[in-house]
C-alpha cells in the first residue's frame, strides 16, 4: 500500500525519545550534564494538567518547539495528544502538508495540539524521531511517542489518522482539551474565515476529498493552462498524479512486478513512485536516474517527465533535487 494511515492498533512506536525524556526529567542544574543515562519513557511527574482529562490555556494550539523545549510537548501529551510536524523551509511536501495539520489542529478545537519542530535546527528530535525523510509526521500521548506516516498525504487521509489518535488518545486516558488564550475574534465574534483558494484549486481540492483524482487532475491542468506560472497548481498535479497511479495497487504487487522486470521501463516507474510516496526520495530518484542511459526514446522520455514531476512535488530548493536534476542534465545531454 501507499502511505495509508495505520489504525489505532497498529500505530508504530519505533521511535526513541528516551535522551529527550530524561532531559525533561532533571532538575535545572542537572540538564545538559555529561554522562548522565536515560532511565524513562514517561511523562515528567507533576507535570501542569498531568491528571487524565485535565484542561489547559495556550497562547496558540499551534506551537514551535526545539531540541531544548520538547519537554513542553511531554507535559502537554499527558493532557491532550500532540502531533509532531518535522518540516524544513526548503522541503516542498511540507508546504503542502503543514497547512493541511495547522488547518485540522484549529477544526478539532483543543483536543490536539500541533508541535512543529524544524529539521534543519532541531538534530536530536530528528533522530530521536528516526526522521530519514520530511515531512514526518508522529504523535506523543501520555509521553509515549507513535510513529505516524512520511510524506505528504491529502486532507482526507490526515484527518483519518487525527481521528485515530484521538481514539488511540483516549483509550490510554489522555482525552482533556486545551483553550486558547487571547483567540483573536472575526468582525461578529466569530473566528476569521481562512482564505478561499481560486476556484480551480478549490474544485481540485474537493475532489481529492472524495478520492476522484480524475477530476482533480483536470481541475489543476485547466489552473496551469490558465496560468503556467501557478507552482501551487504544478505541485498539486504532480502530488494528485502520484495518487492517481497508486490508487488501488499494493506495495508487494508493485514491487513483485519490478522484481520481475528490472529492466521494464514502467515497471520501475511504479517502484519509484512507491518510494516517493513513502519518503525514499533518494531511492526513487535513483532507480530513475540508473535507467536513463540505458533506454532511449519515448522509455527515456517517460522517465525524464517522470523526474521532472518528481522536481516539482519536492522542492526546486530540495538539496537531494539539485543533485538529482544536474545528473539527469549530464545523462541527457
Amino acid at each position: 500500500m501507499t502511505n495509508v494511515p495505520p489504525t489505532p492498533s497498529g500505530l508504530r512506536g519505533a521511535v526513541d525519545l528516551s535522551s529527550l525524556v530524561d532531559r525533561a526529567n532533571r532538575p535545572p542544574a542537572q540538564q545538559g550534564a555529561p554522562g548522565a543515562v536515560p532511565t524513562t519513557g514517561a511523562a515528567p511527574a507533576g507535570a501542569p494538567g498531568s491528571e487524565a482529562g485535565g484542561d489547559l490555556t495556550l497562547p496558540s494550539l499551534v506551537i514551535d518547539v526545539t531540541d531544548q523545549t520538547f519537554q513542553d510537548v511531554l507535559q502537554l501529551s499527558s493532557i491532550v495528544p500532540v502531533i509532531v510536524d518535522i518540516w524544513a523551509e526548503w522541503c516542498g511536501p511540507c508546504k503542502q502538508l503543514s497547512p493541511i495539520l495547522e488547518q485540522l489542529t484549529e477544526e478539532y478545537a483543543g483536543r490536539v495540539v500541533l508541535a512543529k519542530v524544524d529539521a534543519d535546527t532541531n538534530p536530536q528530535l530528528v533522530q530521536a524521531f528516526q526522521a530519514q525523510s520530511i515531512p514526518t509526521v508522529a504523535a506523543v500521548i501520555g509521553g509515549r511517542p507513535l510513529g505516524l506516516f512520511v510524506g505528504a498525504l491529502p486532507e482526507a487521509q490526515v484527518r483519518d489518522v487525527f481521528e485515530q489518535v484521538l481514539q488511540a488518545a483516549e483509550q490510554n486516558g489522555v482525552a482533556g482539551r486545551v483553550a486558547v488564550d487571547g483567540a483573536a475574534p472575526g468582525p461578529d465574534g466569530a473566528e476569521a474565515e481562512p482564505e478561499p483558494l481560486p476556484p480551480h484549486h478549490q474544485a481540485a481540492y474537493d475532489a481529492i476529498e472524495q478520492g476522484d483524482y480524475a477530476t482533480a487532475i483536470h481541475e489543476y491542468k485547466t489552473a496551469i493552462a490558465q496560468d503556467p506560472h501557478d507552482q501551487m497548481a504544478v505541485a498539486g498535479l504532480a502530488q494528485v498524479s502520484l495518487l492517481d497511479r497508486l490508487q488501488g495497487r499494493t506495495a508487494d504487487e508493485i514491487r513483485s512486478a519490478a522484481g520481475d522486470a528490472p529492466t521494464d521501463v514502467q515497471a520501475q516507474l511504479a517502484v519509484a513512485d512507491l518510494d516517493i510516496s513513502g519518503g525514499h526520495v533518494e531511492d526513487a530518484f535513483g532507480r530513475l536516474l540508473d535507467m536513463v542511459p540505458t533506454v532511449f526514446g519515448a522509455d527515456r522520455e517517460a522517465l525524464r517527465v517522470r523526474l521532472v514531476e518528481y522536481f516539482e512535488l519536492i522542492g526546486s530548493e530540495d538539496p537531494r533535487v539539485v543533485a538529482a536534476r544536474r545528473r539527469l542534465a549530464s545523462a541527457l545531454y
